[in-house]
C-alpha cells in the first residue's frame, strides 16, 4: 500500500493583536515563502463585539495587508481564511479581488465564509438571517464580473450596464470554509477549494466524501488547525496534520498562535514534517 501524499502546508498568519506591527505579519509571510510553505491566509472581522484576540482575528484588513505581502514575495499563494462575505459590498470586493489578483501575479485565493457572530452583523447593518443566500448571490456576481458578459440579475444584486476592469487573466480561485451542510453545498457549487475548521480526521473524511457526492467538479479539500499549548500542543498539531494526511487532505493550514514566537514555532513545525 502506497504512502499518502503529504498535504500542502499552509500557514494562518497571526492577525489577532493591534499591538502586532503589520510589518511583522509581512515578514512572517516572507519567512513562510523561504520555508517552502504553499500558502498564507489572513482572517477577517470588521467590527467584532469583543476585543480582537483568540476568538476574533482580522485586526488588519486582509486584502490590503495581502497586497503589501504580494509586493514582498514571489511564489507563495495569498488568501483569506475566511473573509466574511455577506458583510461586504460585492461590487467593491470584486474590484479589490481583481486588483489583488493582478498585483500578485495571479497568486490570490478568495476564501469566504458566511460568518457566525450575530452581534457583528448587527453592528455593521448586515442581514444575519439571510447571510447564506447573500453569500451565494455575491459569489454568482463575482464570477459574472470576472468571467461573464452583459447584465446580471441576482436575488440581492443586479446591474444592466457597466464595464468591469481589471478582468482577471486567469480564473480567480475561490475557497469556501466551514463543515456544515450549507457550506459543503456552497463549496460544491462555487469553490475550487474547501477548508474544514479543526476537524478530526474521521470528520474531515466524512465531509470530504459528502462534498464529492455533491459535485463532479474537482474541488481541493483541506483543513485548518492550530498549534497552541506548548509541547503538548505541538505533538497534537503534528499528529493532527499526519492524521489529515492519511485521511487524504490536499492541504492543511496551521495557525501557530500569537505573533510572539510564531516564527520559531513555524520553523519547528516545518522541520517536524520532513
Amino acid at each position: 500500500m502506497s504512502e499518502p501524499t503529504a498535504p500542502r502546508l499552509q500557514v494562518v498568519l497571526p492577525n489577532e493583536s493591534p499591538d502586532t506591527p503589520p510589518e511583522a505579519l509581512v515578514d512572517l509571510g516572507v519567512r513562510a515563502e523561504d520555508l517552502g510553505v504553499h500558502s498564507v491566509w489572513l482572517p477577517d472581522h470588521l467590527l467584532p463585539p469583543s476585543p480582537y484576540g483568540s476568538v476574533f482575528g482580522g485586526v488588519y484588513e486582509p486584502l490590503v495587508t495581502l497586497a503589501y505581502l504580494a509586493a514582498r514575495t514571489e511564489r507563495i499563494r495569498l488568501g483569506t481564511s475566511v473573509l466574511v462575505l455577506p458583510m461586504r459590498d460585492p461590487f467593491v470586493l470584486a474590484k479589490q479581488v481583481a486588483t489583488l489578483d493582478r498585483v500578485s501575479g495571479g497568486r490570490f485565493t478568495l476564501g469566504v465564509g458566511v460568518g457566525w457572530s450575530r452581534e457583528e452583523f448587527a453592528s455593521v447593518g448586515a442581514d444575519f438571517s439571510a447571510r447564506g443566500a447573500r453569500a451565494d448571490d455575491a459569489l454568482a456576481l463575482l464570477r459574472h464580473l470576472f468571467e461573464g458578459e452583459g447584465p446580471f440579475h441576482g436575488r440581492f444584486h443586479s446591474f444592466e450596464h457597466g464595464v468591469f476592469e481589471p478582468r482577471p487573466r486567469q480564473r480567480v480561485r475561490v475557497m469556501v470554509g466551514g463543515g456544515s451542510e450549507p457550506a459543503l453545498r456552497r463549496a460544491a457549487r462555487w469553490a475550487d477549494e474547501w477548508q474544514g475548521v479543526d476537524p478530526d480526521p474521521l470528520v474531515f473524511a466524512a465531509a470530504r466524501d459528502r462534498l464529492r457526492d455533491l459535485t463532479r467538479r474537482p474541488v481541493d479539500t483541506g483543513a485548518r488547525i492550530a498549534w497552541t499549548g506548548g509541547e503538548e500542543g505541538f505533538a497534537h498539531a503534528v499528529a493532527r496534520f499526519r492524521g489529515l494526511a492519511e485521511a487524504g487532505a490536499d492541504a492543511v493550514a496551521v495557525w501557530f498562535g500569537e505573533a510572539e514566537g510564531f516564527e520559531a514555532r513555524m520553523v519547528r513545525f516545518v522541520a517536524a514534517l520532513r
